[in-house]
């Protein structure tokens, strides 16, 4: 972690003198001066905001932990020639050298933001201040421990072992909690997962007095009165995100009892009759004929916010695209049978996002989810925590076959979709497998599903999906540490 903590330093010395010029590599109109860092509420609200912005990076979730690397790891596309970018990653390569480049400059990116978190955290304090009051100090330093937390999340799905009683003590990466500049020791899964859960409830007790998104909804239009600082909630890790972000921290180490807790509380919280927070995306806005609502943002509790996103479309899904370069169904032609076994009903509103669409020279079947539509709906949205994943959560951690169902059935209501029965609680996994593969294609979660569940069998990136699938080793989804991690540590 030596690299990560050079980066650290040159965070701090930011704070006191002109050894470093920024903040965080994010746009000119985010970077601030030493001198106005953390005196007022503004500098720190600077300073949070400059980690969201980073993280959009294509390093990140602007497109390889999204859109990009992490689904093509869970097989979603039609890639059946080694000239592919991304042909050594749907095949496990891990010793490509762009694939081990990829991986490293996620880790990298990732704990470069969580020590940006640590030094906010470390400016917050114990107690609100006169630089940092309430309602400012319980939502910045809820934000940013829930943030702290997502990241280590995602490293540890991705370059972590299973999670199982066999795992859970090997060493896997390291929770830096602190500034400084020792390595941190590469802890297990299961204290890496204490270390997550403990940050996300401390988060949650700092912010359900100080979320507005509790009494006032997301509020995703302007304040009349002029300061947007407690608006736009969706673009924030908001009290409803980190409960749901706990539910799935909870699943991931097969804690389901108290996921279904967190997840059912959830749900009743946010679907309350008469206050519904996030509503189910209708047909109208689905179907809008000029302004379609693609990313269901009606339901996404978290978001990041890119004003750049059609540039990660532009990036890998584009018809214009080379063959060898586009992430597709289909390659280079209009065949939709991927799609028909990927969405079992025709009536499914999650297949929209597939249109056979003309470049002048070529027309191809495309992934429209994160195309352009000036002033559409969640136009900037990257979808990161939804409705529908809490649904799916309780749905597979209910111990009542029915009443599982039910909420998996919830969700198939609300994309247009028939009821589905399942005789067994295997057989209810299956589908709900079936249902997170549709619900959660662009956003980066399916492998990370695959692998929870031990997956040996899932669909193959050359073939319809079930025609056969592809055998999985258990080892494939096991990303190698990065060699920058590992050359620190010898």
């Amino acid at each position: 972690m030596k690299t990560i903590y050079k980066i650290q330093l040159c965070l701090l010395l930011s704070l006191f003198s002109l050894s470093c010029n920024k903040w965080v590599d994010v746009k000119p109109t985010d970077r601030l001066g030493e001198d106005q860092l953390f005196i007022n509420k503004e500098g720190y609200l600077k300073a949070l905001n400059g980690v969201y912005v980073e993280m959009t990076n294509a390093s990140l979730y602007g497109q390889e932990m999204t859109t990009g690397t992490v689904d093509v790891l869970a097989q979603y596309y039609y890639l059946n020639g080694t000239t592919h970018k991304y042909f050594p990653y749907t095949t496990f390569v891990y010793t490509d050298e762009k694939v081990k480049a990829t991986f490293n400059n996620a880790w990298k990116k990732a704990y470069e933001l969580i020590a940006n978190c640590n030094v906010i955290l470390e400016k917050c304090g114990d107690a609100p201040s006169d630089a940092l009051p309430e309602p400012y100090y319980g939502l910045i330093k809820g934000e940013t421990l829930a943030l702290r937390a997502l990241f280590h999340l995602d490293m540890l799905r991705l370059f972590g072992p299973i999670y199982s009683d066999q795992n859970k003590t090997k060493p896997a990466i390291p929770y830096v909690n602190k500034t400084g500049f020792e390595i941190s020791p590469l802890l297990g899964s299961e204290e890496v997962m204490k270390a997550i859960t403990n940050d996300l409830q401390a988060a949650l007790l700092l912010m359900e007095n100080t979320d507005p998104i509790r009494t006032e909804g997301v509020r995703n239009a302007s304040n009349p009165s002029g300061s947007n600082e407690l608006y736009y909630r969706q673009y924030r890790l908001n009290y409803y995100a980190t409960k749901a972000l706990l539910a799935r921290a909870y699943l991931w180490q097969g804690n389901k009892a108290e996921a279904l807790i967190h997840a059912e509380s959830l749900l009743q919280e946010v679907q309350k009759t008469g206050k519904i927070v996030f509503p189910y995306v209708t047909a109208a806005n689905v179907n809008h004929a000029t302004l379609p609502d693609r990313v269901f943002s009606t339901e996404v509790m978290f978001a990041l916010y890119d004003i750049n996103r059609v540039e990660m479309h532009k990036r890998v899904f584009d018809v214009s695209l080379n063959v060898a370069s586009k992430l597709s169904f289909t390659g280079e032609n209009v065949t939709v049978t991927r799609v028909n076994a990927t969405y079992d009903d025709a009536n499914d509103y999650r297949r929209k996002i597939w249109q056979n669409v003309s470049s002048g020279t070529i027309t191809a079947l495309t992934n429209m989810k994160y195309a352009e539509v000036v002033n559409g709906p969640g136009r900037y949205m990257i979808p990161m925590i939804r409705l529908s994943e809490v649904l799916l959560i309780a749905a597979e951690c209910h111990p009542d076959q029915a009443t599982g169902m039910s909420y998996l059935n919830k969700l198939r209501t609300a994309r247009n979709a028939v009821d589905l029965v399942a005789a067994t609680p295997a057989a209810r996994l299956t589908q709900i497998g079936n249902e997170h593969r549709r619900e959660m294609l662009g956003e980066g979660q399916q492998f990370f599903f695959y692998k929870r569940n031990s997956y040996l069998n899932i669909p193959n990136h050359n073939t319809v999906p079930g025609t056969p699938d592809k055998a999985m080793l258990l080892n494939n989804y096991i990303i190698p540490l990065p060699e920058s991690e590992t050359s620190q540590r010898q």
